[in-house]
């Protein structure tokens, strides 16, 4: 079976579910992730699928006429005050969609409080079969692959995955040959862009990069190629939000050009990476 992807809603996040569907439809990827659950941050629209019925049954239909899966919800976030209780409405609305896992990143410095929350939510997430994958964001708490790894293993959850994004690795400067360190079972999904190679010094020139200027792949400074050639056969989420682009060529053009970038490339080193 040859690779398979996946529409980030943060690459359309502009689009309610059901559009995003049809979009990630019409352009040819194999799966749709949704945010179901906010960031609560300035201008971002809120998908609750659980309150709105409305929409969630208009995305049931989407998935059903377009023959997609949900790869994966976010987010999940561990921050100072959270109950994992929290998050299990969307949850539900996660496992009655057909998704397979459930972002997370931690936003407290409290390392016992993180675990335990860690913990909890994959007890929950266990409850609707699906998993908890923890990615470490540089902006984040959990900010490196080391203190993602020292979490997953002190948590010791059967349902517990490792997230690699792309951006997040090159920005916290991670070296490719640890990702060799990662247990091969944690890899579900993976988050596939580029972006300039500069890394910014400025924490918010980094989120201005990473939720508004990502880059095709290919087009910029991130390793890609060496990255992937330590990662296993698993579904690339593309998550390339780019707003100037979006807004010049369209919702469905830009996620389309997305994925011909992302298929270019990897069939230009189909081989040193050894994708089937």
């Amino acid at each position: 079976m040859g690779n398979q992807f996946s529409l980030a809603h943060l690459t359309a996040l502009a689009c309610p579910p059901p559009k995003l569907t049809y979009i990630a439809a019409r352009a040819g990827y194999d799966f749709v992730s949704i945010r179901p659950i906010s960031m609560m941050l300035k201008n971002e629209p809120d998908y609750n699928l659980a309150k709105n019925k409305s929409m969630l049954r208009d995305t049931k239909t989407a998935l059903h006429q377009t023959g997609l899966q949900v790869l994966d919800i976010e987010l999940a976030k561990i921050e100072d005050g959270m109950e994992a209780k929290q998050y299990e409405p969307a949850f539900e609305v996660g496992a009655e969609l057909g998704a397979r896992h459930v972002l997370c990143s931690v936003w407290t410095d409290d390392d016992v409080f993180a675990n335990e929350r860690f913990i909890e939510l994959c007890e929950l997430a266990k409850c609707y079969q699906l998993t908890i994958e923890l990615e470490f964001v540089p902006v984040a708490s959990v900010a490196t692959l080391t203190q993602a790894i020292r979490m997953l293993h002190a948590a010791a959850q059967d349902n517990a995955g490792l997230l690699i994004d792309a951006h997040h690795f090159h920005r916290a400067q991670e070296n490719v040959s640890d990702i060799n360190s990662v247990p091969a079972s944690w890899f579900h999904m993976f988050h596939l862009c580029d972006a300039v190679k500069e890394i910014p010094s400025a924490k918010e020139q980094m989120i201005k990069i990473m939720r508004e200027e990502r880059l095709y792949i290919g087009e910029g400074g991130i390793p890609i190629k060496e990255i992937l050639q330590q990662m296993p056969t698993i579904p690339y989420s593309l998550e390339i939000p780019h707003l100037q682009r979006a807004k010049e060529l369209g919702f469905e053009e830009y996620s389309r050009r997305c994925l011909v970038s992302a298929k270019k490339y990897i069939s230009l080193f189909q081989d040193d990476i050894n994708i089937s």
